[in-house]
């Protein structure tokens, strides 16, 4: 029988923290397998720390939402939006599931056309486009998405040097009873500079006015707002089509949806309180179909989900380096990753849990990162079994914004592995090395030398 680790006993003031109706609840349990591939093994072979992308359950998430729309509404199609996860074999399951691409930069873009996607199929939304990039937008016959007027401008003069009509929407905010409010992207709908500019584009004449786009938020746990974007942006198309005379091809309702996250400062677990995709697809399918349409007029309903497609997918699996009491007596833990590497650290409490079997005691603690600032806290208070040097960790739901919006601070980013559908890892992105990071760097030819 294998000797167990010393674990010095600790006199610890009582804290019940905030009350709620399920208690003070502990449910750990070790979580030795992903998709059937071992942790250990994982570990072994690519590395601490280590991100491991699930292909099944990315495909079950995207198969199980798009059913929930499509059985309500006869035209839907979901566009995957890079900024989300842009690995490109992530962007290659969306992509063989059907989905579109959706991008906010020139970088996006040129990685969707790397991925195969058609140009007609990539929707181009963001604030800044230049003229090289709108050209090739244009030329591709992608869905160019209007962000303010100087863009409609750039956009009429465009149209001219090319002698193309480039297929066009407008991206709209509005007040959904969701505050604050998102205002700072699109044109206002209620103070008419939406419908301003759907004037201008069809009087201009340069332009192919194809849909209406709107991105409300994110994270959002409202379904009504969703119907309310939807009567919204459905009042502009059905204008447009007896006051302008133009028909609305698709209303694009953005993304925003939710993950199982919990929100930091939450009362609840996600689980608990985030609404169903059913609920949301009862929402906006609803508002859609009562806008007033025949049914051989309804508009296609484009989707841009993100964070809730590919967020349950993703895992972050770690080590412990050490173990030791702060000032107030509090436990503190440290990890080998840290919120360069885990961004998302700062939104939500992110559930954690040992790889392998582990005592029974549990203890509230804090669990850093390496990294050298006091900012770097991957949880600020979590109850856990205790946890010692070498002992492994995984990190659930990582899959959204993790690996778009990561750093190479301090420490160098690690390797991404995907598991596929018959349990086979692939490596999908290297870890970094000190050859790849001083690459794109120069030295003046005075600096060349040192004499210390």
């Amino acid at each position: 029988m294998q000797k167990l680790k010393y674990e010095s006993p600790v006199i610890q003031k009582m804290n019940a923290g905030l009350m709620n109706k399920f208690g003070t609840r502990t449910e750990y349990e070790p979580v030795t397998h992903i998709d059937g591939v071992s942790v250990n093994r994982m570990m072994a072979d690519y590395g601490s720390p280590l991100f491991v992308i699930s292909e099944r359950t990315i495909r079950q998430t995207y198969q199980n939402t798009v059913r929930a729309f499509k059985t309500r509404y006869p035209k839907v199609q979901f566009a995957w939006s890079y900024k989300t996860n842009y690995i490109n074999a992530v962007c290659k399951v969306f992509h063989q599931e059907g989905s579109w691409a959706e991008v906010v930069s020139g970088f996006e873009y040129q990685k969707a056309i790397g991925n195969g996607v058609p140009g007609n199929k990539i929707i181009f939304n963001g604030p800044e486009k230049t003229n090289e990039e709108l050209t090739l937008a244009i030329n591709n016959d992608s869905l160019i998405h209007i962000d303010h007027f100087e863009e409609m401008y750039q956009l009429i003069d465009l149209s001219e040097q090319l002698n193309k009509k480039p297929r066009v929407a407008i991206r709209v905010n509005m007040d959904t009873g969701i505050y604050p409010m998102w205002d700072r992207f699109g044109f206002n709908y209620e103070n008419g500079q939406a419908w301003s500019a759907l004037n201008k584009i069809v009087a201009s004449g340069k332009l192919q006015l194809t849909g209406i786009h709107c991105h409300i938020g994110t994270f959002m746990l409202s379904t009504e707002a969703y119907a309310i974007a939807v009567r919204k942006l459905g009042d502009l198309a059905y204008n447009c089509k007896t006051q302008l005379n133009t028909v609305i091809q698709y209303l694009d309702l953005g993304g925003g949806l939710p993950s199982a996250n919990t929100l930091r400062g939450a009362y609840l677990p996600g689980a608990d309180t985030m609404p169903s995709v059913d609920e949301f697809a009862e929402a906006i399918t609803n508002a859609l179909m009562n806008i007033g349409f025949a049914a051989q007029e309804l508009p296609l309903l484009i989707l841009e989900t993100g964070r809730a497609l590919i967020d349950d997918a993703g895992y972050l699996l770690g080590s412990v380096l050490a173990n030791k009491r702060l000032s107030d007596g509090r436990r503190a833990t440290i990890l080998d990753f840290g919120v360069n590497i885990l961004f998302t650290s700062f939104w939500y409490e992110h559930k954690i849990s040992p790889a392998q079997a582990f005592t029974h005691h549990t203890e509230d603690m804090v669990l850093y990162g390496p990294l050298c600032m006091n900012i770097d806290v991957v949880r600020q208070s979590v109850n856990l079994p205790l946890l010692n040097r070498g002992d492994k960790v995984v990190v659930h739901k990582v899959g959204a914004y993790n690996m778009t919006q990561w750093m190479q601070f301090i420490q160098m980013r690690p390797n991404v592995i995907m598991i596929d559908e018959k349990g086979n890892t692939h490596l999908i992105r290297e870890a970094e090395t000190l050859a790849y990071i001083e690459q794109v760097e120069k030295m003046p030819a005075h600096l060349q030398q040192i004499n210390l």
